[in-house]
């Protein structure tokens, strides 16, 4: 029994393979003698803008403004509808209104938190629904009546004590210090908006809270929108009976409720002139030096191999493996650079596709940082098999992205990856390369 066990352990383990070698299985022993591999296929990348990216659904509520020293000025937003805590509800026959305050839980950030920001807070006009597909480009009308316009430096730390009850650190923003137009409304609203919350996402369709933009440093702030953390509050009084003086009702900002991101990069003319350059005045020969990565919608980098289809040069040739390899550029720690990176094929008209290799699961695919290497790969073996034999039928060009533009995904994460140039600093291997192992079978 113990040899039986000492076999099979024996067999668990000589199943692992070094993702390098996938492929040499394939091929019969003599062939191995013509594995070759190389490090100097041509690539060519640059940075551009992405449009945008989808912000709909997604898991948590952004608002804030900072000041990139490389990347320049980012202001957001959220779009937001409300959803009442218990339908029916029944405020009296005189409710006299105390205020109205809107409570968003902290669950993160990305950037400086001791700056001072300014949040304003809109009434929306427009109508959405929670199925809707929304951008982080797009916007949405507003009532010009300015419900809240408040200073607040973000705290991370200290509990909020709200009526004797200490709770985690949110952020409260007085939505009647401008005007009590909100609460009066809410509390003045028909029986039949109140009834249900289909009824009441059409008599009030939300608010969109933006930051104002920061001169200096700030942060994009993270809000939770899990549990019923995160919502509006209005507190009133029964003016008949002025002992009944400590009222509340709870309006809800969950995941049940349509919402949506928006982004302004400020056209990057706060951005350093590097950047400009290759993203503004599209100098795509600068991509030799430095490479630039931005999520919220930012800048994205469009990746060719221009030469790949000659590659085999009338022989057939089977590639073992390819890993793309990309490397942080500073030592920089103030921001924290993304924590997975996707790569796309996108056509001429916009059409997403997705490589082949990623089928094979994240651990062969890549796109993970390595925090000790401070870099980043890209597994295209089988793509790039597909360009030798032509199996594409359409054209189109790779991207590396933070965030995709199908997807509803939020990153407010940046990097800086080293170009394409052998003249990097330190070590040839430092340049964002493809390392290719292949076999010329005739």
């Amino acid at each position: 029994m113990l040899l039986i066990s000492f076999l099979l352990i024996l067999a668990i383990f000589s199943c692992k393979k070094d993702p390098y070698e996938i492929g040499y299985d394939l091929l019969p022993p003599s062939d191995t003698l013509h594995v070759l591999s190389t490090d100097t296929c041509t690539v060519e990348a640059f940075s551009e803008r992405q449009d945008s990216v989808r912000t709909d659904k997604i898991s948590s509520l952004i608002m804030g403004s900072m000041v990139d020293p490389v990347f320049g000025k980012s202001t957001v937003g959220f779009y937001s509808q409300l959803r009442l805590s218990s339908e029916g509800i029944d405020f009296g026959t005189n409710p006299v209104l105390d205020s109205v305050v809107l409570m968003l839980f902290y669950k993160g950030y990305y950037g400086d938190t001791l700056t001072r920001q300014n949040v304003k807070v809109y009434e929306i006009s427009d109508n959405f629904s929670y199925d809707s597909i929304h951008f982080s480009s797009q916007h949405l009308a507003t009532y010009p009546t300015v419900l809240a316009d408040q200073d607040f430096v973000p705290n991370y730390s200290d509990s909020v004590t709200v009526y004797k009850e200490k709770l985690a650190p949110h952020l409260r923003i007085n939505l009647t210090k401008q005007t009590n137009y909100l609460g009066q409304k809410i509390l003045s609203a028909p029986t039949d908006a109140l009834a249900t919350n289909a009824a009441f996402i059409k008599f009030f369709k939300g608010l969109y809270v933006t930051a104002s933009p920061v001169s200096d440093k700030g942060a994009i702030l993270n809000f939770s929108i899990a549990n019923g953390m995160s919502k509006m509050v209005v507190y009133f009084h029964n003016g008949n009976d002025p002992k009944d003086d400590s009222l509340n009702y709870d309006i809800s900002l969950n995941e049940v409720c349509g919402r949506f991101i928006h982004v302004d990069h400020n056209g990057y003319i706060d951005a350093n002139q590097d950047l400009k350059r290759q993203i503004l005045n599209h100098d795509s020969a600068l991509g030799i030096n430095k490479l630039y990565l931005q999520g919220m919608g930012g800048v994205k980098i469009k990746l060719k191999f221009p030469f790949m289809k000659n590659f085999s040069k009338g022989k057939v040739v089977a590639i073992n493996d390819a890993v793309l390899l990309l490397q942080k550029a500073d030592a920089d720690t103030t921001f924290a650079p993304p924590p997975i990176l996707t790569m796309v094929r996108q056509d001429s008209i916009g059409r997403i596709g997705y490589l082949v290799d990623e089928n094979e699961g994240t651990t062969y695919f890549g796109g993970t940082y390595d925090g000790t290497k401070h870099s980043y790969f890209f597994r295209i073996t089988q793509h790039l098999q597909n360009v030798l034999q032509n199996s594409y039928a359409n054209k189109f060009d790779l991207y590396i992205m933070v965030n995709t533009p199908v997807t509803s995904a939020f990153t407010p994460n940046r990097i800086i990856l080293n170009g394409t140039s052998s003249m990097v600093p330190g070590n040839d291997n430092n340049r964002f390369h493809l390392k290719m192992t292949y076999t010329i079978l005739n």
